[in-house]
């Protein structure tokens, strides 16, 4: 059986390989990376089909070393570790060690992503990871910190139609069928950018044709596409633009264009659970304290389509879309813990206050822990002034209420507890 087209035309080396030029052009980092041998860990993050497998297969097949493939949703922490184990023992162990590329890493739970840091630490393997997420989000931050990270954007045009002309001026299968590239259009929207999925369009038209030469039209690709519509690898469809798109919806209050993204992520194949977590996230992040009840609903939406599974799973996804669409807005907690985080960064570990010390010991207690300590719910209206930031932080200030009627009622409450002693309270 012929192997598929985007599998003949993987290139073997940087100058067959299209786009990326920021990356593996002349020059451009990964590429001098690769020449002088002295390659570090890194992930690969971008959008299917941008070339992350291909550049990790030109670096295997360029590099002198032990080259290893795992892809995250078939191995676990065994296959990690044997691969590690076979690492050490490589007699190239001493230059530079063997290499481990992760496919889908972001797949990789945490105590799997803990089963290679010591590996990558040490020098044991080289890492390369692959990933559509983000690897904010998905991959642990201590292995996340001995990588570095390159970003692979959506091809453009011009390296989109580069790929099609050679696909039909090298391939030895394709020129047999004299192919002409009338019409380019349909190919290229339904692409999205991902080579994979054009290739796979380009072959799905041209094996409809009986007749030799063939002519390519826009008429035809949306015919054949219409007819077998998940030939060309629905399951890429979404892209970070459109879950970008999605969530910017949501924060600019309009419920219409959210849920148009949210078609194109549910047509385009994307994780349900994927979309659910985003707009936890967004329900926090985005609507906040203006309707802490958008965080009930969105973790509800999360739930319950864990529960009652596709394609239904559609409607409580829909719901809570509309919901943190038309809510209001703050991002006050957002903003209040990135603050306090930035300031613990500058600042260190401040002691904690004596009198907010726990005291469970005797000699605990004749050190003055706890002592002071006014206990709130003795005082009227469960509330007594005393201090509970740092010494060195008394007028630290992160939290500041938004313009909207659920935190004015906060701003009201604050103001009787604290005076203007506090800004928020002011």
């Amino acid at each position: 059986m012929a192997r598929p087209l985007a599998e003949r035309l993987r290139p073997r080396d940087f100058d067959g390989f299209v786009g990326q030029k920021h990356l593996v052009g002349e020059g451009a980092v990964l590429r001098r990376m690769v020449d002088s041998g002295r390659l570090l860990s890194f992930i690969l993050w971008g959008p299917p089909g941008t070339g992350k497998t291909t550049i990790a297969g030109i670096i295997a097949n360029k590099l002198n070393r032990p080259f290893y493939t795992l892809n995250a949703v078939s191995s676990g922490v065994k296959e990690v570790r044997e691969v590690i184990e076979k690492a050490k023992s490589s007699p190239l162990f001493s230059n530079g060690g063997a290499i481990l590329f992760i496919d889908e890493i972001h797949r990789f739970n945490k105590s799997q992503q803990d089963s290679l840091l010591s590996a990558v630490e040490k020098g044991v393997v080289t890492l390369i990871g692959a990933t559509t997420e983000n690897p904010s989000f998905e991959v642990i931050r201590p292995l996340l910190s001995r990588c570095q990270l390159y970003v692979l954007k959506s091809l453009e045009k011009d390296d989109l139609l580069q790929l099609l002309h050679n696909a039909i001026e090298a391939d030895s299968e394709l020129k047999k069928r004299q192919i002409e590239l009338r019409e380019t259009d349909a190919m290229l929207r339904y692409s999205g950018g991902d080579a994979r999925k054009l290739l796979n369009i380009l072959e799905l038209v041209v094996e409809a044709e009986v007749d030799t030469p063939v002519v390519v039209t826009d008429a035809k690709v949306v015919e054949r596409l219409q007819q077998n519509p998940l030939a060309y690898d629905k399951d890429g469809e979404m892209h970070y633009d459109i879950i970008s798109a999605f969530i910017k919806s949501i924060r600019g209050s309009d419920p219409d264009a959210a849920l148009y993204w949210l078609a194109r992520m549910i047509e385009g194949g994307e994780d349900p659970a994927f979309i659910a977590r985003r707009l936890i996230i967004s329900a926090s992040e985005d609507v906040g304290l203006a309707n802490p009840n958008a965080l009930l609903l969105a973790n509800a939406a999360f739930d319950a389509v864990m529960k009652i599974g596709w394609p239904e799973g559609r409607i409580p996804l829909a719901q809570a879309t509309v919901y943190l669409a038309t809510s209001p807005k703050s991002n006050s907690a957002y903003m209040g813990i990135n603050n306090a985080i930035a300031t613990v960064q500058n600042t260190g570990n401040l002691p904690v206050p004596l009198h907010l010390r726990n005291a469970p010991t005797k000699l605990m207690k004749e050190l003055g822990y706890s002592d002071g300590y006014k206990y709130a719910h003795d005082f009227p209206g469960h509330f007594v002034k005393q201090q509970f930031l740092p010494d060195a932080g008394e007028n630290f200030s992160f939290w500041m209420p938004q313009d909207n009627a659920a935190e004015a009622k906060i701003k009201s409450w604050m103001h009787q507890c604290w005076g203007n002693d506090k800004p928020f309270s002011k």
